[in-house]
């Protein structure tokens, strides 16, 4: 049996999310090697020997100024077969934010069905297993995947956070929409548990076509309540806003929101709005595209690298 600790890589990128998940874990990262040609070709090589062992390496997948969502899976895929090249017994990928996670299933006439192409090719550079972070479709997740994965939700991380919220108000976990009510209803039992009374259920209602959204209904009672909408992520920020007025309209005390992955592609509209009394999202994709100033006045950005090490830990010791 194995009873060396794993070593531990993050591409660049993802570095300093990996440290401190390595810190959390009483370890150091693995020294590599990442280079690039002047074609647009690259290469990445551990510089520890990884004969025999087991490594974990880091990768959030989403798209920034330096590298495309499929310039970093290249990367992170050619780097695992690598790996499993030079002897490595098992190859584990943790990606904080997995990519192409939202086109799971078919809208359209001969869609393409893209989690699972990810899959495969996860597959196909004999990673032995993966690891993320709140994905958008956890059934559609278990099902593309035939590597063992292993999935860490956000409501336990968010329900700690939203205990500060007074006591004398009734609270109520709202979804954006009817495919995240699983989402709200995990976040909705960990508050309970964490404050010791009962929270309360909504929803809207949602329908989208050719990205057009629409669908204005909410169901559930927020009067003179603390709503909290939760979701897997903020992309132009367009779904929550809409279920944040529509909270507003029903009589609302408070609104806040949250969401695990923060890719604010729709710039700062949604910190912007008055809607919101708070945002919150975790540390999987940092805000980038978003002004330092309106972060650090309008975002709570919760770190979730104590979660990550805890799950790296039940597995490796």
């Amino acid at each position: 049996m194995n009873t060396r600790p794993p070593l531990l890589f993050a591409l660049h990128g993802t570095q300093e999310y990996a440290a401190r998940v390595a810190r959390h874990m009483a370890l150091e990262l693995a020294e590599l090697e990442e280079r690039a040609f002047e074609d647009g070709e690259h290469k990445t090589r551990a510089l520890t020997s990884v004969e025999s062992r087991n490594a974990v390496v880091f990768h959030a997948l989403y798209g920034d100024d330096e590298r495309s969502v499929n310039d970093k899976l290249c990367r992170l895929l050619f780097f695992c077969g690598a790996l499993k090249d030079a002897g490595a017994r098992h190859v584990e990928v943790v990606a904080p934010y997995l990519c192409y996670a939202r086109k799971e299933r078919r809208t359209q006439f001969q869609d393409p069905i893209i989690t699972r192409y990810v899959a495969a090719l996860f597959e196909a550079c004999r990673v032995d297993r993966l690891t993320t972070f709140e994905v958008h479709n956890l059934a559609a997740f278990d099902n593309a995947f035939r590597i063992p994965t292993r999935h860490i939700e956000s409501a336990e991380l968010f329900a700690a956070h939203f205990t500060q919220l007074p006591g004398d108000v009734d609270l109520v976990a709202v979804s954006p929409d009817a495919g995240g009510a699983k989402r709200a209803e995990s976040f909705r039992r960990a508050l309970e548990r964490h404050i010791g009374r009962a929270v309360g259920s909504a929803y809207m209602e949602k329908y989208r076509s050719n990205d057009i959204v629409t669908g204005t209904m909410l169901v559930g009672d927020v009067h003179e309540r603390i709503a909290i909408i939760v979701d897997d992520l903020i992309s132009t920020g367009g779904t929550l806003l809409r279920a944040g007025e529509a909270c507003r309209k029903a009589g609302a005390r408070q609104v806040h929101a949250a969401a695990a992955h923060g890719l604010f592609t729709g710039g700062p509209e949604i910190l912007e709005s008055p809607v919101f009394d708070q945002l919150v999202i975790t540390d999987t994709v940092p805000p980038f595209r978003l002004p330092s100033e309106l972060v650090s006045r309008r975002l709570t950005v919760l770190d979730s690298s104590a979660m990550v090490a805890a799950a790296l830990k039940s597995e490796y010791g």
